[in-house]
């Protein structure tokens, strides 16, 4: 059945929740263009946003735009729409990533709805979690999620998250010696609260949490050599809870699959009252992302390493307008 065109105001609507997704140093690189003739939506990556340094294959990039995707899949079934996804569908524009044809109706008992409420809930925390055990029951159902999308996430045995933690130390330790990295995310990384920068993009100081005594947690220090006044420090979990999204493949297709597959375990996880941060550091050396991944597991490729927990909902990052990021023709 065939969906009412969609106007100015719907499309905005979709657009504001779509670019509600996490992404790399809240870089927020997507745009969006809707054609109003065929009512399809088409997803482009802006490289005017890339982090060359920290995501020189623009890995990152992609994940965070498939996550953006997500949500415009959410908030069109919640808006009663059926949305029809291709990726990468033109060969010789490889910055177009989607192409959503919004112009059919969505079935009222379509799963993904019951999603939409957690979009702008969603925020990453970056504060010490509670060392209650996850249960089994909603570790299952976040695994679900992940397949859902054509993904896998597994929750690593202590001597693997113990082994991650190495690796995030160690990637630390290169990122501290680089330079160019650490200057690429003070670039986005503001030692200032929101209140007294008009930025619309990037993560604000309150965003960042406390500073970690000790080195247990996978929490990213995104300030190294740089003072935020008023920060505090606190000790944080003993043994976090990791889990490890990946894929099949390594390709582009694969990063907006697994992008997909992040934000739908992430919705999922907010409406089970968990909260969670992301982290890539690992991810983002290619000596250390091999070693990453369970040797015993079938989970050929990590994408992203993700703590999860019970404890304090992060802060809410700042969005760029959708004016910004929105071209009707």
């Amino acid at each position: 059945m065939t969906a009412p065109a969609l106007d100015t105001s719907a499309i905005t609507a979709l657009i504001a929740d779509a670019t509600a997704a996490p992404s790399l140093h809240n870089a927020q690189p997507w745009k969006f263009r809707f054609h109003r003739g065929s009512g399809t939506l088409r997803l482009y990556a802006d490289l005017e946003r890339e982090l060359p340094k920290t995501d020189p294959d623009n890995r990152g990039l992609r994940l965070g735009c498939g996550a953006a995707l997500f949500n415009l899949r959410v908030a069109a079934v919640a808006a009663g729409r059926d949305p029809a996804v291709r990726l990468l569908p033109d060969d010789s524009d490889p910055m177009l990533l989607a192409e959503v044809d919004l112009t059919g109706s969505a079935p009222p008992d379509d799963p993904l709805a019951v999603l939409q409420p957690a979009i702008h809930r969603r925020h990453t925390s970056r504060a010490p979690f509670l060392e209650d055990d996850i249960p089994d029951v909603l570790r299952d159902g976040l695994c679900v999620a992940a397949r859902l999308e054509g993904c896998r996430l597994v929750f690593p045995e202590t001597w693997h998250v113990q082994a991650v933690l190495d690796l995030v130390h160690d990637a630390e330790c290169c990122e501290a010696w680089a330079p160019d990295v650490r200057n690429e995310t003070a670039h986005w990384v503001r030692t200032e609260p929101a209140s007294e920068t008009s930025a619309s993009d990037g993560i604000p100081a309150e965003a960042l949490g406390p500073g970690q005594w000790g080195a247990s947690s996978p929490v990213r220090d995104l300030t190294v050599g740089r003072t935020v006044a008023g920060r505090d420090w606190a000790p944080f979990e003993k043994c976090p809870h990791l889990a490890l999204l990946g894929t099949a493949h390594d390709r582009p297709v694969d990063w907006l699959w697994a992008g997909q597959a992040l934000e739908r375990v992430w919705l999922q996880a907010t409406l089970d009252g968990l909260v969670a941060s992301l982290t890539s550091q690992p991810l983002e050396w290619p000596e250390f992302r091999w070693a990453v991944r369970d040797p015993a597991s079938a989970m050929a490729y990590v994408q992203m390493v993700i703590r999860l927990g019970y404890g304090p909902e992060g802060h809410p990052t700042p969005r760029r307008p959708v004016t910004e990021v929105l071209d009707i023709v």
